[in-house]
């Protein structure tokens, strides 16, 4: 009797330890391209030792607030993705450019990184692109991309809400 008692407890425990420490519903931990295809909208991006008032130009294009509503499609068969811009805030022009999109691993770190196509260029053929810590995927996705600003070591926070 006092082994199965024993167990019982043990059990419980088991399972009260394995619900608190899961991730957030609708958040995958393990991310994979399975878990980042698909429509998104860039909802808000914020940073990390640079003053929010900065203007902070990224992926080449315009200013990063910008960006904020901008579409992305990442379609899963290997076809190529875009992101379209249509914020009307001042200094945004609307634009769509179309991309090509990679999951990677380096270490234990996911990366999710993109390239610019233009019309007659084949991906193989760009050497540009981006690279940025995927670091959740699901309902929401993250990105973190560390940059240099003024000499220190920064980083630039995407969120997106899948569509």
């Amino acid at each position: 009797m006092k082994n199965l008692s024993f167990a019982a407890l043990f059990l419980a425990l088991v399972a009260i330890l394995g619900t608190s420490c899961s991730p957030k519903q609708g958040v995958t931990t393990n991310i994979n391209k399975g878990a980042v295809k698909g429509n998104w909208v860039l909802t808000d991006i914020r940073y990390e030792g640079i003053p929010d008032n900065a203007k902070v130009t990224v992926f080449d294009e315009a200013n990063a607030k910008c960006f904020i509503g901008s579409q992305w499609v990442l379609p899963d068969n290997n076809a190529n993705g875009s992101y379209t811009l249509s914020s009307t805030a001042d200094g945004c022009s609307p634009a769509t450019q179309k991309i090509v999109w990679t999951i990677s691993k380096q270490g234990n770190v996911t990366m999710f990184g993109f390239k610019k196509l233009y019309s007659g260029v084949k991906a193989k053929n760009v050497a540009d692109g981006y690279l940025m810590e995927c670091t959740e995927a699901g309902s929401s996705m993250t990105w973190r991309a560390n940059v240099n600003f003024e000499g220190k070591t920064a980083a630039i926070i995407y969120s997106l809400q899948r569509k």
